[in-house]
């Protein structure tokens, strides 16, 4: 039976910054995942993903995504791959809305780079969206877009480079603590002991959390990308900003720009998802749904609704009130849960590596996660 130092199962955003963060510290890691990575089948796909640091979640999360930021750069050096591009971001809705006040609760509160843009000047720089009475934007210039897949591609790269064994297409069975503190894990291949294990397995946290654990929901997201509209005006969709935008019936809309000519723009909601089997492949995503978002670009962005060009279903693995779970299991303090980022977590997944390996190896971080603990959802769960 092999030993390792720490064992981490799902190698996603989480799981391979997780494990590459181990490896670069020395220690011996086996990383386990039941597909091959990155792949299309959880949460860390989706050819862009959208990076920001006003946010409007809560000013709590300015330090980790700035810290972030650093991360990001350090691995673009680090892998000689670009992984982030600046492109500013636009956060719209009514000005008591969670997202437009929210952003700029965050903004003021860190003394981050903003504006706010009213009607006309939205007209004048960025035309291709309309405001309704009472509607504004915030403009922070330095919001962007991380190329997923790649991510967890160098992320992976730079595990393997540290030492780390990473297994694919191997699902985790089961787990269990031994006597001497560590844990056994049995897979489809055999059984193998660590002294730690970091459980990162998104969409399949629920099947190898213990019994008790507060319930995680997944969903499934409909994604999808549009062409340019005829007649769009010759600066092309890769001059547009990243943006979300809170719509009066409370769904939040959602865009990225295209990475490459002819990708097009992304776009979907945010906030309308629907429960996801992960014993079952999704739903591929459905006319309706795909006529939504459409309807939605046409009445609220007029100058980027173009044909459709493709689609895409992702799936959010969700806590009760939608923040992280960042934190030991109670009572076998050598098992650390990263997982439940509720659909807004990937562009945190190098701070959260760090975290989960302070975790790991000290017991506590001096990264500011305690928000995330599974105590106070253990609380709301009646545990």
């Amino acid at each position: 039976m092999s030993a390792y130092d720490a064992i981490v199962v799902g190698l996603g955003a989480a799981g391979s910054a997780t494990a590459w963060q181990l490896a670069a510290r020395g220690l011996r890691v086996l990383g386990l995942d039941r597909f091959r990575p990155p792949h299309d089948h959880g949460s860390s796909h989706g050819r862009s993903r959208i990076i920001r640091q006003a946010y409007w979640e809560g000013p709590s999360y300015v330090p980790l995504v700035l810290d972030a930021y650093e991360r990001w750069h350090r691995l673009e050096q680090a892998s000689g791959v670009d992984l982030l591009r600046i492109t500013g971001g636009l956060m719209i809705g009514p000005a008591d809305g969670a997202v437009l006040s929210g952003s700029l609760a965050s903004a003021r509160a860190h003394n981050l780079p903003h504006e706010i843009l009213e009607a006309a000047e939205m007209r004048r720089r960025f035309p291709d969206f309309v405001l309704a009475a009472g509607e504004a934007a915030l403009f922070e210039p330095l919001a962007g877009v991380l190329r997923p897949e790649a991510a967890v591609a160098a992320m992976l790269a730079r595990a393997a480079a540290a030492g780390a064994l990473l297994r694919f297409e191997e699902p985790v069975l089961d787990w269990t603590a031994t006597a001497e503190g560590g844990v056994r894990v049995r897979t489809a291949a055999g059984t193998v002991e660590a002294a730690r294990l970091v459980l990162a397995a998104g969409s399949w946290m629920a099947q190898i959390l213990p019994r008790g654990c507060p319930q995680l929901a997944v969903e499934r997201l409909v994604v999808a990308w549009f062409g340019r509209p005829a007649g769009a005006s010759g600066a092309g969709a890769t001059a547009q900003p990243i943006w979300i935008r809170q719509l009066p019936d409370g769904r939040e809309l959602y865009g990225l720009p295209e990475l490459e000519p002819g990708e097009g723009l992304k776009a979907a909601f945010h906030n309308v998802r629907t429960p996801s089997d992960t014993t079952v492949a999704d739903q591929p995503a459905q006319p309706t749904e795909l006529a939504a978002i459409d309807d939605a670009l046409r009445r609220y962005c007029p100058g980027l609704a173009g044909p459709l060009l493709a689609a895409a279903t992702c799936r959010y693995t969700s806590t009760a009130d939608s923040h992280f779970l960042i934190d030991r299991l109670e009572g076998q303090p050598q098992v650390v849960l990263v997982s439940a980022c509720s659909g807004h977590g990937f562009k945190f997944a190098p701070t959260i590596g760090a975290a989960a390996a302070d975790l790991a190896i000290k017991g506590q971080t001096d990264l500011p996660i305690s928000g995330f603990s599974l105590a106070r959802l253990s609380a709301a769960h009646g545990g």
